[in-house]
């Protein structure tokens, strides 16, 4: 049905973890670190890796943290990470990757600040989108939680509303007021990649398919309506969240079987249970 991706969030990567991919069946993959990791990418040795291995480069996601510094809403930090974000974009473009991903702000935002904060991050991003094309990239905004920005349809609308070159990277977890199938029928072809975990309605999780309450067929048969061509890629860690019951680490072929069960249309097995009591989605200012 779709090529199985999985991001590098939380995992070293070297090539231990492309001959995993390759074993797994995983051919797809999204470059995620932490920001005070993201100096020590070596872009030529992942592109040797990703050649020998046969494992395709789908996307590189732009650093989203630490908030006071990194944030393309916030007036006091935009240039700076315009800048940073304009020399990753190069150094990545160099190597063929053609999607980044881009938070299109940090949190906490206060109501009143809202305004202000979408007309920054509508500028930030009318300006990396020309600097992504420049490059043969497209910059993908991603739907946020919370106070951030992004976080219901309409406010993506109006942030990709600034270049009709931007495209969008779906969240599965990220959406609290709205049906991810609704969704994806109103972006349509703008979406280009997905991030995939599972959660409970209540706040982000990063579980995997099975372990939250989201109907996987449902948005599987969403994505295939509009004609979604990229990746079934998976934004989950090897090492469990805090909010899952102590269970053993995933695996690459986890990841693979999970999708398999989707994708054969049945309900995918959970690794883990969730803890009780989990706190409800607050605004957090």
């Amino acid at each position: 049905m779709f090529e199985i991706g999985l991001s590098t969030c939380s995992k070293i990567i070297d090539e231990n973890l492309f001959l995993q991919y390759r074993e797994a069946g995983i051919s797809a993959m999204e470059i995620a670190q932490p920001y005070d990791e993201i100096d020590l990418i070596n872009y030529n040795e992942i592109s040797s890796l990703s050649k020998e291995y046969g494992i395709r480069l789908n996307s590189f996601h732009l650093p989203f943290a630490p908030f006071n510094t990194v944030d393309i809403s916030n007036p006091s930090a935009q240039a700076g990470t315009i800048e940073y974000h304009t020399q990753l974009i190069k150094k990545a473009a160099a190597i063929g990757i053609e999607k980044f991903i881009l938070h299109p702000s940090a949190e906490p935002i206060k109501a009143d600040r809202r305004k202000e904060r979408m007309n920054c991050a509508k500028d930030s991003l009318s300006r990396l989108a020309e600097i992504a094309h420049r490059e043969g990239a497209v910059l993908c905004v991603e739907d946020l939680p919370r106070t951030c920005l992004g976080r219901n349809s309409e406010e993506i609308a109006e942030l990709v509303s600034v270049d009709e070159r931007l495209r969008l990277c779906l969240d599965t977890n990220h959406l609290f007021t709205e049906a991810l199938p609704d969704y994806i029928r109103k972006f349509g072809k703008r979406i280009v990649t997905i991030h995939v975990s599972d959660y409970d309605f209540l706040n982000e999780r990063h579980w995997l398919p099975g372990e939250g309450d989201i109907d996987w067929q449902s948005v599987a048969s969403a994505l295939k309506e509009v004609g979604y061509e990229g990746p079934w890629l998976y934004e989950v860690g090897f090492e469990r969240p805090d909010s899952l019951l102590e269970g053993r680490p995933l695996t690459c072929e986890d990841i693979v079987r999970n999708a398999k069960q989707i994708f054969a249309g049945e309900k995918p097995a959970a690794i883990a249970e969730r803890k009780r009591g989990l706190e409800k989605w607050v605004e957090q200012l």
